[in-house]
């Protein structure tokens, strides 16, 4: 089952919730090796898309419900969490084109786009303790899931599955991009908030794919 813009817009409602329902840990992992603001910044960015998903115009795309939250999070969203996921969502919407549905090969080309544009944006590399640590993984396993034939329910729930070990597995490491860099050896124990934010939109985006199939 291909998806459209009603998973797309519930894939935007389910976001605002859970950023909304992990503000605070999200706020506390920056407080512990950034400026301690990610999670007011995610969730004041998505509670300023919710109403203009009502003046959507008839006839709208995945592609443009994309670029709506790009530029909105761009607008809204201080710190580095701004612009690196509006460049995500806006790669995002180029890959999605004015398609009505998205397949599971689309969604591993949107994912995919969204991860360079961040990479682009942020020269971050696997390893480097950010998103990406998320991203990548999550780009892998989406288009394994794809190249497998997988629909696009099932590349999103490999996606998030990947994102959320790709997060944890950022524990460990030493923090070589970001505020977080400046703390050297002291930023190991702790997980990074953004690779924490990708996995929860991630996995909202998937839980929307799975009520899709459901309806």
């Amino acid at each position: 089952m291909a998806l459209d813009i009603t998973w797309a817009v519930d894939w935007v409602r389910r976001s605002a919730a859970v950023i909304s329902e992990h503000r605070v840990e999200l706020l506390t992992l920056d407080r512990e090796i950034g400026d301690g603001d990610h999670g007011e910044n995610m969730d004041r960015g998505f509670q300023a898309v919710l109403p203009k998903l009502d003046d959507l115009p008839a006839g709208s795309t995945p592609g443009d419900v994309l670029k709506l939250v790009a530029t909105t999070l761009i607008s809204t969203v201080g710190g580095a969490a701004g612009p690196l996921y509006g460049t995500a969502y806006l790669k995002g919407a180029v890959a999605a084109g004015p398609a009505t549905s998205l397949d599971g090969a689309a969604i591993a080309a949107l994912l995919a786009a969204a991860r360079d544009g961040i990479v682009t944006r942020g020269k971050a590399e696997p390893g480097d303790k950010t998103m990406i640590d998320a991203w990548t993984p999550a780009v892998d396993a989406a288009e394994a899931a794809a190249n497998d034939g997988g629909s696009a329910a099932d590349v999103l729930a490999a996606a998030a599955d990947a994102a959320r070990s790709g997060a944890e597995a950022t524990e460990p490491l030493v923090a070589r991009k970001g505020r977080a860099s400046y703390l050297g050896e002291r930023s190991a124990g702790h997980r990074d908030p953004g690779a924490q934010s990708t996995a929860l939109l991630l996995q909202a985006a998937a839980d929307a794919a799975n009520a899709a199939a459901g309806a």
